[in-house]
């Protein structure tokens, strides 16, 4: 008796069946994955919201963008004890045991706050991000490390570009000793950022504070030229401001920018707590001026700009 087999050609276009439904298949599995990464970001967005205004409503102000107990000289090595907006809200996000375990009288970088500087965070990372599950070494500008701690996918916002994430203050909600109340919003909780998403791969911010003479790193996947900064001063390790979002071209490596690894633009909460997405500004236009999205994003970063926001801003 003939027993019925596959004959080459027959398995030959099987396997090129399986491969083309594969094909077919992943894009729509990755798009699946990354509608659920984008999601969780989104979700964390909201729970740092509302933690932040939580934290309004008994503390009567915002918290600090960062704290500082010494004199303002230059905004990067004289940030002790650096705490920042991150820390002050644990909390308001359900993270009471982090909280109780920080010595806020001490330097970030102290010893004895080791333990929760280095602890990761999840409401502080976008899986979408390259973000390090383990802690990472912050280290100055001469490359010497400073010490160890837990990354974050998010920024607080200090002002537009003509706040430096340096300065003794900023137009935006957080800067440096910050304490913005509502009632100083005048441009609008619904047109105000809060924190937006700096990517941890673009940019090595922490949870934690500004460490005193440490700097931000650009992350490993950082699309600026090379050529430019290769660091941020201290502030910006929790701070960024509204110039551009998702920076291709700026020289300082867009360390001071906002930027996310979702396509085409990144998320914000606003001070009414609504979380919203704003597209890409990856750089300005010719000669430097600013482009009218940027003008927009600039002026969404302001607290009492009293610029008019389009009523198609955002998606």
């Amino acid at each position: 008796m003939l027993r019925r087999a596959f004959t080459l050609v027959e398995l030959l276009v099987v396997i090129a069946i399986i491969g083309l439904l594969v094909a077919l298949l992943l894009p729509a599995v990755q798009a699946a994955r990354e509608a659920a990464r984008r999601s969780q970001c989104c979700n964390n967005l909201k729970q740092i919201g509302l933690a932040a205004q939580n934290y309004h409503d008994v503390m009567r102000s915002f918290p600090p963008g960062y704290c500082a107990s010494v004199p303002y000289v230059d905004g990067a090595n004289d940030t002790q004890a650096g705490w920042g907006w991150g820390a002050f809200i644990l909390s308001y996000l359900e993270q009471d045991a982090a909280r109780t375990n920080i010595n806020f009288s001490l330097p970030v970088e102290s010893p004895q706050n080791a333990r929760i500087v280095q602890t990761g965070l999840a409401v502080f990372v976008c899986p979408s991000d390259g973000a390090p599950a383990a802690p990472f070494s912050v280290s100055n500008n001469s490359g010497t490390p400073i010490a160890p701690a837990a990354a974050s996918s998010y920024a607080a916002c200090i002002g537009g570009d003509e706040s430096s994430i340096s300065d003794a203050t900023g137009t935006g909600i957080f800067y440096r000793n910050s304490g913005t109340r509502f009632g100083e919003i005048t441009d609008g909780t619904s047109t105000t950022i809060l924190v937006g998403e700096r990517a941890w791969a673009n940019a090595q911010g922490i949870w934690a504070g500004a460490i005193s003479g440490a700097v931000c790193l650009r992350g490993p996947d950082n699309p600026c030229p090379a050529g430019g900064a290769g660091f941020g001063e201290a502030p910006a390790l929790v701070l960024a401001h509204t110039h551009l979002n998702n920076a291709t071209s700026d020289l300082d490596g867009g360390l001071d920018d906002f930027s996310s690894r979702h396509v085409g633009g990144s998320y914000f909460v606003f001070a009414d707590g609504s979380v919203r997405f704003f597209p890409s500004v990856s750089g300005d236009g010719a000669g430097g001026a600013y482009t009218g999205d940027s003008l927009i994003f600039q002026a969404l970063g302001t607290r009492a700009g009293h610029e008019v926001i389009p009523g198609d801003w955002a998606k």
